[in-house]
C-alpha cells in the first residue's frame, strides 16, 4: 500500500504526536508499505526549530525505511492564540504545494492527515482528489473546540463561522478516527455518520516500562531517603494543562518533607512554573530525558501527576496516560466525574476537580500514607495498560482500516 502521511509533528520529537506518527510511520514502513511523510521541522516540546533543521527551507530526508519532506513552518518563541493560528496556517501553506506534488508523482492509495492542523484539511481532500486516493483523518485534539474552551478565540461569529468549517471538512474525509469514546462521540455529535468515524487510541511500549528494570539513577538523585514519596510529573509544560496547581500543592505540603515533587520536561511554560516555585525545597525541574531515563524516572515515581484544564478533560486524551498506567504506579489526574479521563483511571488512580490544588493535595496525602493502596493501584494501572494500551492491535486496527 502506497501511503501518504501529513503530519505537523514527527519524529524525531519525543513527547506528544510527534512521538505516535513517528512510532506510526516506521510500523507501517516495517510492515511493507510505501511510506511518505510531509510534516514540519522538529520544535516539540521546545517551541524551538532543533539543531540541523531550519524553519525557512525545504528540506528532504530518509528516517526508519520512510521518505520524510520538511516543510518550512513559524514557530513563536511565546504561543499565544493568535501566534498559534499563524503558526499552524503557517503549515498548511508550506505543506500544500508538497502533498499536490506527491499526489501526482506517487499515486497513492490512501492519505492520512493527522489533525491538528485541520487547516491543512484542503491540501489532503485536494491532493487526494486529484491523486486518486482514499483521505483519512486521525484527530487527536480538537483544536477548534479548545481554542474556544480554553479562551485563545473569544468572538462569537467567529466561533460559528470555525464549527461550520470544521464540520464541512470532517464529513469531507473518506474516514475519521480518534482517540477516545469520548472524542468519537463528539465527531458524531459534529454531525459525521457513525459508520465513517472510528476509535484508535494511542498506545503505551508497555514491555518498556516494566518495574523490574528499576529505578536507575534516580534512587540516588532523588530518593537518597528510603522514606521519600515521589511525585512525578514528566512531559509537555504548555499553558493548555492547568499545571500551575502542581507548583500549589507543592507549597501547601511544603512541610510535607518526605513528599519531594518532580517537574520533568520542556514546553512554553516552563519558566513561568520555575518563577513560581522560587523558595521551594521540596520541587525539582529536569529537562526532557532520553528514553531510557525517562523509563526509570516513571518506574522511581510513587505517585504520578496529570492536571488539566477543566474544559479539556474530553477534548484531548493526554498521550503519557497510556505510559503511567504501564508503569504501575498510581495516578492523580484533574478530571470531572463523568469525563472519559474520568473514567479511565478508576480503580488505578485518583481524580479530582481540575485546576483545584486544594484537591491534588488531599489526594496526594490519601496516596503516601497508605503504601497498599498505592501497590493496588499499581497493579490495576499495569493490567490496564496490556489490555487497552497495546500498540500491535492498535495500529493493526488503523492498518486494517487504511487496507479498507
Amino acid at each position: 500500500m502506497k501511503l501518504i502521511l501529513l503530519s505537523l509533528n514527527h519524529a524525531p520529537e519525543k513527547t506528544g504526536i510527534g512521538k505516535y506518527q513517528g512510532e506510526i510511520a516506521q510500523w507501517f514502513a516495517q510492515r511493507g508499505h510505501d511510506v511518505t511523510i510531509v510534516t514540519a521541522p522538529p520544535y516539540y516540546p521546545e517551541w524551538k526549530i532543533s539543531e540541523g533543521y531550519s524553519g525557512w527551507w525545504y528540506k528532504r530526508e530518509k528516517l526508519d525505511g520512510t521518505e520524510i519532506y520538511r516543510v518550512p513552518l513559524y514557530v513563536p518563541k511565546n504561543p499565544s492564540g493568535t501566534k498559534r493560528m499563524l503558526h499552524l496556517l503557517s503549515f498548511a501553506i508550506t505543506s500544500f504545494p508538497v502533498m499536490l506534488w506527491l499526489a501526482l508523482r506517487k499515486r497513492p492509495d490512501a492519505i492520512m492527515m493527522t489533525e491538528p492542523p485541520l487547516m491543512a484539511a484542503p491540501a489532503t481532500l485536494f491532493s487526494g482528489l486529484i491523486g486518486g486516493a482514499r483521505t483519512y483523518l486521525h484527530v487527536q485534539d480538537f483544536e477548534v473546540d479548545a481554542a474556544f474552551e480554553l479562551g485563545l478565540l473569544k468572538k462569537p461569529w467567529l466561533k460559528k463561522c470555525a464549527f461550520w468549517l470544521e464540520r464541512k471538512a470532517l464529513n469531507a474525509f473518506h474516514c475519521v478516527s480518534t482517540i477516545s469514546p469520548n472524542m468519537r462521540k463528539k465527531l458524531l455529535d459534529k454531525g459525521l455518520p457513525e459508520s465513517k468515524t472510528a476509535l484508535v487510541q494511542n498506545w503505551a511500549n508497555t514491555n518498556m516500562f516494566d518495574p523490574a528494570k528499576g529505578e536507575g539513577k534516580w534512587k540516588e538523585q532523588l530518593k537518597q531517603d528510603p522514606n521519600t514519596i515521589l511525585v512525578v510529573y514528566s512531559g509537555n509544560l504548555g499553558r493548555k494543562q492547568g499545571l500551575e496547581c502542581i507548583v500549589e500543592a507543592a507549597l501547601l505540603l511544603k512541610d510535607e518533607h518526605h513528599l519531594k515533587f518532580v517537574v520533568s520536561g520542556d514546553g512554553a511554560g516552563r519558566e513561568d512554573m520555575i518563577k513560581a516555585a522560587e523558595g521551594l525545597n521540596n520541587i525539582t525541574f529536569l529537562p526532557l530525558q532520553p528514553f531510557d531515563d525517562f523509563v526509570h524516572l516513571m518506574i522511581a515515581a510513587d505517585i504520578h501527576l496529570l492536571p488539566q484544564k477543566a474544559g479539556a478533560a474530553d477534548l484531548v486524551m493526554p498521550s503519557k496516560l497510556g505510559n503511567i498506567l504501564a508503569s504501575a504506579r498510581p495516578v492523580i489526574v484533574g478530571a470531572a466525574e463523568g469525563t472519559q479521563v474520568h473514567e479511565a483511571v478508576q480503580g488505578c488512580g485518583l481524580s479530582v476537580e481540575p485546576e483545584n490544588a486544594n484537591a491534588f493535595v488531599k489526594a496526594i496525602k490519601i496516596l503516601a500514607n497508605d503504601k497498599k493502596l498505592r501497590e493496588a493501584m499499581g497493579e490495576q494501572a499495569a493490567k490496564r495498560a496490556e489490555r487497552d494500551w497495546s500498540k500491535q492491535s492498535l495500529l493493526l486496527k488503523m492498518e486494517e482500516m487504511l487496507s479498507q
